[in-house]
């Protein structure tokens, strides 16, 4: 009742023509015009302004041909190691030889190439299939290097053919020698299995850790050479290491994305 009588003398009032009309403080107006200065900034930066990014992906060291992992054809035991690791062999070239019921067996290289590991050892016994090496197939000593990164498979339309690489070394100090710098050389078009990479790097650890995340694509990175380097290619800090980097080495490359603009965030 109380609430319809206040009311009431509310409606039977004047109107309060005498009260002044309180206008927004200068502090107000300030704070106001600095918001729309600073949108119509950002929406200018917007249309004509850019952000690059980078995508980071691990890979290894090898040569273009990249390596194999040679096999025993016959199950026995190893009497003789005809090669050592680093060293040079020709196709056909005996690798191990292997005692099997029907005699002495050389187990032979597949294809030309540089021995990096040997799996197999005098007295040790193999069976069908087992790994006794791995080559790298490389023609000769001044084969450039390149990097093969591995990464995920949905990014690949975003990695553009020529964009530039900077990769962390895991065998070199980047706070001395800087990074080693490279360009995308190619794009894989399909996710590679455990296999193929397996087959390709001849390394199944290396090829394990790669597909970890799901089937990668495969990105080539070729390596900026320099006559002026003792390593012979370009680091981000002049004269880099003394020497370069040896096949198989890991490393972690960024790989520099087209710069976009943000409004195309915003575009279907």
């Amino acid at each position: 009742m109380e609430f319809r009588q206040k009311a009431l003398a509310k409606l039977q009032s004047p109107e309060e023509l005498d009260v002044p009309v309180r206008f927004a403080r200068p502090q107000g107006l300030l704070v106001l015009v600095v918001t729309l200065v600073v949108m119509a900034a950002g929406c200018a930066w917007a249309v004509t302004g850019t952000v690059s990014s980078k995508l980071n992906a691990a890979g290894v060291l090898t040569h273009t041909e990249g390596s194999y992992l040679l096999q025993s054809p016959v199950a026995g035991q190893v009497t003789a190691v005809h090669a050592e690791a680093g060293q040079r062999v020709e196709k056909d070239a005996p690798v191990v030889s292997v005692r099997t019921e029907r005699g002495v067996r050389a187990v032979r290289a597949v294809a030309r190439g540089r021995v990096t590991s040997l799996a197999a050892e005098v007295g040790a016994v193999v069976t069908t299939g087992a790994d006794v090496a791995t080559v790298e197939r490389v023609k000769s000593a001044d084969d450039p290097l390149v990097a093969m990164l591995y990464i995920p498979a949905d990014k690949g339309a975003t990695v553009p053919v020529g964009a530039k690489v900077d990769l962390t070394v895991g065998s070199v100090s980047s706070d001395r020698y800087g990074l080693l710098r490279g360009t995308v050389q190619a794009v894989g078009q399909t996710p590679q299995t455990r296999q193929q990479i397996s087959g390709f790097l001849g390394d199944k650890d290396l090829a394990q850790q790669f597909t970890r995340q799901g089937r990668p694509l495969a990105v080539v990175v070729r390596l900026k050479r320099s006559s002026a380097t003792e390593s012979g290619y370009v680091w981000s800090r002049a004269g880099g290491p003394p020497t370069a980097p040896d096949s198989a080495t890991p490393v972690s490359g960024a790989v520099h994305l087209a710069a976009q603009r943000p409004v195309e965030w915003l575009l279907p």
